[in-house]
């Protein structure tokens, strides 16, 4: 299959580079930074260009993989192309394509994405949608090229995935943040807790995570609770948040 890429970052970097490992043809990669679209072209012997006027016409398929807020002016670019047009997006909805492009889908890989660091893309869910059958069977079978996890799932589906996902991923990684805050700030390491923290990711691998609950929320130990807010007591927004999750505990666990 012959497949144009659009954008540079990290969920195209990998997805190109995925592809191109499966052995499909990376004809050229778009980015407005033309030094970042020569970047991955590069890495994977693809044509570039920083101009929606010179994108191949003649490609099977364009991966638009770029922020939310970019694809429709990307995808204004693209109206007269011939091949299937998708987006990677978890929230955008189909239509942002449709109504400009014959042929459209979304092809979205459920993970977060750095581009120094290698992934094994066989685990990671891929979620796809299309208007038609045939679109649906196309993306599908390219799917399943570099993923043993396929997923046909409506928008508001999709939707739904991604807001679990930023709770599970995002908002996890922000309290890993505020937890090494809290380290430095008294002179710790952040490595002190890095085994707590693998060994939590790794209880969720095969139980669900509310039956691996632990801490003082969950003992209604409340004179902890009480210390750990003292503790807080110049930090009023790490306060508010410790005080937030901890009442979710003991409601989820009622």
């Amino acid at each position: 299959m012959k497949i144009v890429i659009l954008g540079s970052g990290n969920v195209a970097t990998h997805l190109a580079k995925s592809l191109y490992e499966k052995g499909d043809e990376i004809v050229q990669v778009f980015s407005p930074n033309l030094e970042n679209a020569k970047l991955l072209a590069d890495k994977i012997g693809s044509r570039f260009t920083n101009h929606l006027n010179q994108v191949n016409h003649d490609a099977d398929l364009y991966i638009i993989a770029v922020k939310d807020d970019a694809i429709e002016a990307v995808a204004k670019g693209l109206t007269n192309v011939n091949g299937l047009v998708v987006h990677t997006s978890g929230t955008t909805d189909l239509k942002i394509l449709s109504t400009l492009i014959k042929h459209s889908g979304v092809f979205y890989p459920l993970q977060t994405f750095s581009k120094d660091k290698d992934i094994v893309f066989d685990e990671i869910p891929i979620c796809i949608e299309a208007a038609s059958e045939i679109q649906v069977n196309i993306l599908t079978k390219l799917a399943k090229k570099i993923s043993n996890q396929v997923y046909h799932l409506d928008g508001e589906k999709r939707k739904v995935l991604h807001l679990a996902a930023v709770f599970a991923g995002n908002f996890s990684n922000h309290l890993y943040t505020l937890a090494n805050q809290i380290l430095k700030e008294n002179n710790l390491d952040f490595n002190i807790i890095r085994p707590l923290i693998a060994e939590t990711a790794d209880k969720v691998k095969k139980n669900l995570p509310e039956n691996v609950q632990t801490g003082p929320a969950l003992r209604d130990d409340e004179s902890t609770i009480n210390k750990h807010l003292s503790m807080l007591t110049d930090l009023p927004e790490l306060q508010k948040i410790y005080q937030t999750l901890s009442n979710s505990i003991k409601i989820t666990h009622k």
